[in-house]
């Protein structure tokens, strides 16, 4: 790669950008108002409730010092399901709503650039208790999660979608983040991409925490085929696309 290309893409890692912007014209300080805190969805939508997070308090009894020793990326997994609790759990600490705190603004388990949390969660669903294998989305401001399809032969196409790798279609469930970049771009203009990346991490670090806690282990992908990926979940690609995601089962025993 020329250095010219490579010098590119290294500002994008930098802050010099927020130099370039006139902030005074930003969707926000032109008065638009925010968008929407998760995407919507059809009020007929099929749903299910999932465990509160006040029922949340005795999924675990390892304490936090174990739990971030402990973690690792782990590939291989047990035929185990996952309970629905241990699943409500997962999602309430990757992105659980805390408080409402106005328009278009949620206080969340994850922190995110001027709270403006452009990540949505997916999920491919393959063994967890009381659940139907196939893709949901998770409603945070619900604390529920909406069926989107049951594709055939899914485990086979997410692994295609994750270039071969099988242990994504061997999961209890994979995680799929995708990201709405106008919830940030509202606010932050071109300077918005950057603090998605650190937002996604964010969100993902707290994925493998919260795994460790429950005995299960997780490994991030960020290789993967972006249309067969943002095509499975049923996106566009422009306005919504893919950007991490992460396979999550019981952990095999003596296995890492």
């Amino acid at each position: 790669m020329e250095q010219s290309l490579k010098d590119e893409f290294r500002f994008f890692l930098k802050d010099s950008v927020r130099q370039t912007i006139d902030f005074h014209n930003t969707d926000q300080n032109r008065g638009i108002a925010p968008p929407p805190i998760e995407k919507p969805f059809p009020p007929d939508a099929k749903r299910t409730d999932l465990v509160p997070a006040s029922e949340l308090h005795d999924i675990s009894a390892m304490d936090v010092f174990t739990a971030v020793n402990n973690r690792r990326s782990r590939r291989a997994f047990s035929p185990d399901a996952l309970p629905l609790k241990e699943l409500s759990f997962l999602l309430w600490a990757t992105q659980g709503v805390r408080k409402i705190a106005g328009p278009g603004t949620a206080f969340r388990t994850v922190p995110s650039a001027g709270c403006r949390h452009a990540i949505e969660t997916y999920l491919c669903v393959f063994k967890v208790a009381g659940l139907e294998e196939g893709i949901y989305r998770y409603l945070p401001v619900e604390h529920q999660i909406l069926i989107i399809s049951q594709p055939a032969h899914l485990s086979s196409r997410i692994t295609e979608a994750a270039l071969g790798q099988e242990f994504a279609g061997k999961s209890a469930v994979t995680f799929i983040w995708t990201v709405i970049p106008y919830r940030m771009e509202w606010r932050y203009d071109i300077a918005a991409h950057k603090v998605i990346a650190i937002d996604a991490g964010h969100v993902c670090q707290n994925l493998y925490t919260a795994c460790e806690a429950i005995h299960a282990g997780t490994c991030a992908v960020a290789a993967y085929n972006q249309e067969l990926m943002d095509g499975l979940l049923g996106i566009d690609g422009a306005e919504e696309f893919t950007i991490y995601l992460a396979p999550v089962g019981k952990v095999k025993t003596n296995k890492e």
